[in-house]
């Protein structure tokens, strides 16, 4: 119980100092928490192989997610290195600390694809609002009613996504070193 404590909380202390980090110019705070809270999960977490192999398929995935929104300048993100065109690194590392949510405080939503698709829903928007409207971290580039609802799509879809990529990835996996 304490780890699915500490995991709620670590992730939640990686997704302030991100946000709050780019919003205040500190584009290194967000990076440096969320390397210590991944590197503690796979050290004590239990599932270090299905962690990482969850981070592999959350960064490209959320590397092209954001990335997607801020080449239509639907968002622009503060502190956006290397690029205004693509997600920033301060957004990378909350995906690597989102990614070590997902065997652990999340892990409820692997087998509840339409549970998932609704807490992306509601879930995905309520972050980048809060992350513009309390840290100026992330600003609409369109209409923000527009925007909140792409977001809203693209994580009601992305969350089950990453854990029926998972899924077949561990099936993969499991076959190969079965043979």
């Amino acid at each position: 119980m304490w780890l699915k404590a500490f995991n709620i909380i670590g992730f939640q202390m990686v997704w302030l100092a991100c946000v709050a980090g780019a919003g205040s110019g500190l584009i290194w705070v967000g990076p440096v928490s969320a390397a210590i809270f991944a590197l503690t999960m796979l050290r004590y977490g239990g599932k270090a192989a299905a962690d990482l192999r969850l981070l592999a398929i959350a960064l490209p995935l959320g590397f092209a997610l954001d990335s997607a929104f801020a080449a239509s300048g639907w968002l622009q993100y503060a502190q956006a290195w290397p690029s205004p065109h693509a997600s920033p690194v301060w957004i990378w590392a909350m995906w690597t600390g989102f990614a070590m949510t997902l065997n652990h405080s999340l892990a409820f939503l692997r087998e509840r694809p339409w549970l998932a698709a609704g807490f992306g829903l509601f879930g995905g928007p309520m972050a980048y609002w809060t992350a513009a409207g309390a840290f100026d971290a992330v600003s609409f580039g369109a209409p923000v009613l527009w925007v909140l609802i792409a977001l809203a799509v693209s994580w009601a879809l992305a969350l089950p996504l990453l854990f029926a990529l998972d899924r077949r990835m561990a099936t993969m996996w499991l076959q190969e070193s079965i043979a």
